[in-house]
This record gives C-alpha cells, sequence and structure tokens, in this order.
C-alpha cells in the first residue's frame, strides 16, 4: 500500500456528500482556512524561515558611517602650542566597510542549521495539520452520534410516555397492579434522565466543533468512507516511520543541532575580514594656518583576528551544544517510539471499533427480534410489564452501542491515517482555495538583502465564534 493510493482514495472519498447538509469535506475546507491553531503555526513557520536570512547575514559585508560636530573646549600644554587655543568648532564623518573572508566555518554551518530548523518547521505544520484535521473529524463525528443518541432517547421516551399511559388505562379497569404502573412511572424518569444527559452532551460536542470549525453545525451529512487502511500493524507501522510528520521533524532537529556543535567550535577559530574606511574632517571656525579647512583620508586593508585565550568560552558553548545534540537525539527516538505506539494504538482501537460495530448490529437485530417477543407474550399474558420495560431499555443500549461504535471507528481510522502522515491537507484533495504554500514565504524572505523590508502588521484570518449575545457590554471585538 502506497502513500498516493492512500491520498487518492481519501481524497475521492472526501469529494462525496449531500447538498441540503453539511459534509465532513465542507468542515474540513473551513477548518483548514480558519483554524487559529493552524494559522499560528503558519506563523510560527515564517519566523523560522527568517532565521536563514538572519544566518546568511553573517557572511555578508556590512557597511557603517560616522558623523560628528564637535568643538574644542580646552587645550594646555603641548597640545595648546601646536594646534592653538581657540574654540574650534569641526565637521567629521567616516564610512567603513567589513567584508568577512574567513569566519572559521560559523556562518556556513549557521546556514545549514537555519535551513534543516526550516524543514523541521514544515514537517512540525504538516503534522499540526494532520492532528487538527483529526480534532475536526473527531468533532464532526461526536455531534453525529450525540444527535442520533439524543433521537434514540426522545424516542424512548415517547414509548414509555405510552406505556405509561396504556398501564395507567389497564391498571383502571383492573387489569394491572399498581406496581406495574410504578415499574412504568420509574423506567420514565429514568429515560427522561438519560435524555437530559444526552442532551447535555450533545450541548458539549457542539460547542467544541465550533471551537474547532468555526461555526455551529447544521445538519451534518455522514461521512464518506475511509480509504483502505494497512491490513498489519506492523504495514502501519512501516509507513508511519517513513511519513509521519513528527518523526522527520525530530529527525531535522538533531541533524540542526549537529550543525549547532560546528558553529561552537568555529569559536575558537581565526577570522578574516577585508576592511576599508574613509574620513573626512572640516574645521568650520577659528584659523588653520594657512592649511585648507578640509581633508580626507581612505585606508584598505585585511584585519586578521586569532583567538589565544577566551576564559574557556569556547570550551563552554561546544559543550552546551553538545548535550543539545545529545538531547535531540533522544528526543528523536522518544518521538520514534510515539509514533509507533500512536500507530498500533490507533491500528487496534480501528479494528475493535470494526468488531464491535459487527457485534452490535447483531444486538440489535436480537433485541429487536426479543422485544416484539416480549411484546406478544406480554398481550396474551405470559410476559409481565418489567420484561417489556427491560427488552425496551436493552434494545435502546444496544442501538446507543452500535452509534458509538460507528463514530468510534471513524475517527479511529482517521487516527491511524495522521500517525501515518496521510491525514494533511494536500492529502484530503480540498477544494476550498489554494492550499497553503510555505515555500513561497521562503523564497521571499531566505535571500532578503535589504536592511528595511518588512511586513505589515499580520491581521487575524481565523474566524472569531463569539456571538452579539456573549460579547460584554462596552468591550470593543479585537480587530480581525
Amino acid at each position: 500500500m502506497t502513500r498516493h493510493f492512500l491520498i487518492s482514495a481519501l481524497g475521492a472519498a472526501l469529494l462525496g456528500g449531500t447538498a441540503s447538509a453539511d459534509t465532513l469535506r465542507e468542515a474540513l475546507n473551513a477548518t483548514y482556512q480558519t483554524n487559529p491553531t493552524l494559522n499560528a503555526q503558519r506563523e510560527v513557520l515564517k519566523s523560522t524561515d527568517a532565521t536563514v536570512a538572519i544566518a546568511r547575514a553573517g557572511g555578508r559585508p556590512s557597511v557603517s558611517g560616522t558623523v560628528g560636530v564637535n568643538r574644542n573646549l580646552t587645550r594646555s600644554g603641548v597640545i595648546a602650542q601646536t594646534q592653538g587655543n581657540d574654540h574650534n568648532i569641526s565637521l567629521s564623518g567616516g564610512v567603513d566597510l567589513n567584508v568577512p573572508i574567513f569566519q572559521g566555518g560559523s556562518v556556513r554551518n549557521a546556514i545549514g542549521a537555519a535551513k534543516t530548523r526550516v524543514e523541521a518547521g514544515r514537517a512540525t505544520l504538516r503534522a499540526v495539520e494532520g492532528d487538527v484535521f483529526t480534532e475536526a473529524v473527531a468533532a464532526y463525528m461526536d455531534v453525529m452520534r450525540d444527535r442520533a443518541i439524543v433521537e434514540l432517547n426522545r424516542n424512548n421516551v415517547r414509548v414509555l410516555e405510552t406505556n405509561l399511559q396504556a398501564n395507567t388505562d389497564r391498571f383502571e379497569i383492573g387489569d394491572l397492579t399498581r406496581t406495574d404502573v410504578a415499574q412504568s412511572e420509574a423506567r420514565l424518569a429514568d429515560g427522561r434522565a438519560r435524555l437530559s444527559v444526552a442532551q447535555g452532551r450533545l450541548a458539549s460536542s457542539e460547542e467544541n466543533y465550533r471551537r474547532v470549525i468555526g461555526k455551529r453545525p447544521d445538519n451534518l451529512a455522514p461521512p464518506p468512507p475511509l480509504p483502505p487502511l494497512p491490513a498489519t500493524a506492523d504495514e502501519a507501522v512501516r509507513i508511519a516511520l517513513v511519513d509521519n510528520p513528527d518523526n522527520i521533524a525530530a529527525i531535522r532537529q538533531a541533524q540542526a543541532a549537529g550543525y549547532d556543535v560546528r558553529v561552537a567550535r568555529a569559536g575558537r577559530l581565526p577570522t578574516l575580514s577585508g576592511v576599508a574606511s574613509g574620513d573626512y574632517v572640516n574645521q568650520l571656525t577659528g584659523g588653520t594656518n594657512g592649511l585648507d579647512r578640509s581633508g580626507t583620508a581612505t585606508s584598505i586593508g585585511v584585519s586578521g583576528r586569532i583567538p589565544l585565550y577566551q576564559g574557556g568560552l569556547p570550551a563552554a558553548r561546544i559543550r552546551q551544544s553538545q548535550a543539545l545534540e545529545g538531547q535531540a537525539l533522544e528526543l528523536q527516538i522518544a518521538t520514534e517510539r510515539t509514533v509507533i505506539a500512536n500507530t498500533r494504538s490507533a491500528f487496534a482501537t480501528y479494528q475493535a471499533a470494526l468488531q464491535a460495530i459487527t457485534s452490535t448490529e447483531s444486538s440489535v437485530k436480537a433485541n429487536e427480534l426479543a422485544l416484539e417477543g416480549v411484546r406478544a407474550e406480554n398481550s396474551v399474558g405470559t410476559r409481565n410489564i418489567l420484561d417489556v420495560l427491560n427488552a425496551e431499555q436493552e434494545l435502546l443500549n444496544s442501538q446507543v452501542l452500535l452509534v458509538t461504535a460507528r463514530r468510534d471507528a471513524y475517527v479511529a481510522g482517521f487516527q491511524l491515517l495522521n500517525a501515518m502522515g496521510q491525514a494533511e491537507a494536500a492529502d484530503l484533495g480540498l477544494d476550498g482555495g489554494p492550499l497553503y504554500d510555505p515555500l513561497g514565504n521562503y523564497r521571499r524572505v531566505a535571500g532578503d538583502l535589504f536592511d528595511w523590508s518588512s511586513d505589515r502588521r499580520h491581521t487575524p484570518v481565523s474566524t472569531r465564534t463569539v456571538t452579539p449575545a456573549e460579547q460584554p457590554q462596552g468591550v470593543t471585538p479585537s480587530p480581525r
């Protein structure tokens, strides 16, 4: 099973939908465009892109200028004899150029570290996309599950109300005892309590949907089938170890830490720079003894720096960076462990949910037949009211279990896709507009040479979910 096959299958599955209801595809489109967690991670990647330009700046020429206006206040001794004692005012200016020639490899390795961390940042963005989409799928399925459970409990309450009325009528004509009526009343009260609990859980699920997807859920269409998933946990793990973005990010972070060690080692190597300077002086006031009031001076040369002793600073920095590299290497293994565990866990949960669906479908059918039989037997007097009530409750329980198992199977299947690194925007084939291109910002900023370039202040693109009724009075909403 290849990544491309899974991607095409999942994208094709999400193409289906019902025009009269919100679809999972539409929910994922809204999540991709307006989820603040995802949009914030894109900004994090942009900040990482800028580190490449920062590293490159260390190997580029630098130019600085100086300007000053000076006035002599006091002079004495030989200075007064040679230069006079006038309170002269002079204007001076200078320009210095420094061209790095050799930096001990620090610039090259700093650029390598920055580029590698950009790759890690892109992988992390992929991971966040997958996690957010998994959360969105879970929120979507939770609402569908809880709406179905509320409807099942509401129907159960209606049945129990009808039963109570019928049993009360039979009690009045002496066909049933007061105990039978009390049992019906108790079961109705229990059914209403279950309905209230289910309605509360539905309200919580709808608010979570609103938080993740950015709007309240309308009528939700059934989700499309998942693509074919690996047949074994070992196959799923093999795919995950190649494609899981968290694992890729951990590998890249360890590689970047290796570059940092080489940057630290460059701190004890010589450096060489080309230098050029130009100075200008103009004596604005006072006498000049027949000389010109202004003068210039220029120079060019090569400047080298040879570290002899720095108080142990380079060694400390090297040890620090080596320890951080060791941490990154250990975290790489920890991430690999987590990826394997999450993949196997999702696979096991998915398989268990599929088996639960099969079992609960059989249970629902059996309980439907049992309830039908118990009602028929009750009508001829071989079963009592409690038997009917119990049969109704067992049917309700199996129906709730079936709805829950179907939700669990779908969410676990999507979690398995995410663990394998195949639940991101590019995998889902979303059609809500062009996908975010992380390379676009990188190309724009990584090689920027201009000191005065900058971006506009960020304007949030995520949608706020606060309603006018929820907005505190006298408080101005933050800009969108």
